[in-house]
């Protein structure tokens, strides 16, 4: 197992992207996102530069915009459409990676996933690493020619307020949270506008950047198997992942996965949802 990986095949290395960059059914994707507040635009820095053949995926666009919470799930009509037209059918392998090394490429990934893709995978740093390994970009833009994707959503890896309201009860699943520790604690500001400080009640809190080197690949196996353990998680047990809104949950989802975690899933609406002013109980 590479890694020490129970799923070693969730990851692919730069080295490995470099020798099949040419292969004909391969896709690659660039998941780069930006908080609203870092002020950066994850498009303009895709066309200035990105990895030969890589399409663009908007996290906020291929999205359900009905609805005022951020990059929610689309429908599976909407998340086939929008993937075809980026030359995504059925049976591509797909590579995801993001411009920060490893943030929002996971989601992507867990939305491939979510809707029915069985052969997708992240690249393990990101594009950061690429670029230190001088490894080529370039500026063209793509004409990928359209293919069918079959969208089917699989609700057990999701989960919503009210499935969260009802394991507050039936404490059906871990809730492990991804956000930066002063956050999940209120000891510093929540980020997203209108929040209000805190946690979930009974929540166990892991900043997904925990699970990561220095060079934004993940640890070993072992290690976050440890990682995991220490942050009160019973392996053996289902767990949620939770954060800000959903994108670094999803790390968390893929670290579950890599060491061979079978019930995982993502609180969609995470903080951006739960941490509205209204009923929804916080702990401090």
């Amino acid at each position: 197992m590479a890694g020490n990986y129970a799923n070693p095949q969730f990851l692919v290395s730069t080295e490995w992207l470099a020798r099949n960059l040419d292969q004909p059914d391969l896709r690659i994707v660039d998941a780069t996102y930006y908080l609203p507040m870092q002020n950066k635009s994850a498009r303009a820095e895709y066309e200035e530069r990105h990895i030969p053949g890589a399409v663009f995926f908007d996290i906020d666009e291929i999205a359900d915009t009905s609805i005022d919470l951020p990059h929610m799930l689309p429908p599976p009509e909407k998340f086939a459409s929008r993937v075809r037209r980026l030359g995504i059918g059925d049976g591509n392998r797909i590579v995801v990676y993001d411009g920060q090394g490893m943030m929002s490429a996971a989601r992507v990934w867990w939305m491939f996933r979510i809707f029915g893709a069985k052969d997708v995978a992240v690249l393990d740093g990101g594009l950061p690493k690429w670029l230190s390994e001088g490894r080529p970009v370039d500026d063209n833009a793509p004409a990928p020619r359209e293919r069918h994707f079959s969208a089917r959503l699989d609700n057990t890896q999701v989960r919503s307020k009210a499935q969260m309201l009802s394991n507050l009860t039936s404490k059906r699943d871990q809730v492990l949270d991804a956000r930066a520790s002063g956050r999940f604690n209120a000891t510093e500001p929540e980020i997203w506008p209108g929040r209000r400080g805190g946690h979930i009640p009974g929540s166990r809190n892991l900043p997904y950047t925990q699970l990561l080197r220095p060079d934004q690949t993940f640890h070993d196996g072992d290690t976050l198997r440890a990682k995991f353990e220490a942050a009160g998680i019973d392996l053996r047990k289902p767990v949620t992942t939770t954060c800000g809104s959903g994108i670094t949950a999803s790390v968390l989802a893929l670290g579950l996965a890599l060491v061979g975690h079978r019930d995982v899933s993502v609180y969609d609406g995470s903080w951006a949802e739960w941490g509205l002013p209204g009923d929804n109980p916080v702990e401090p």
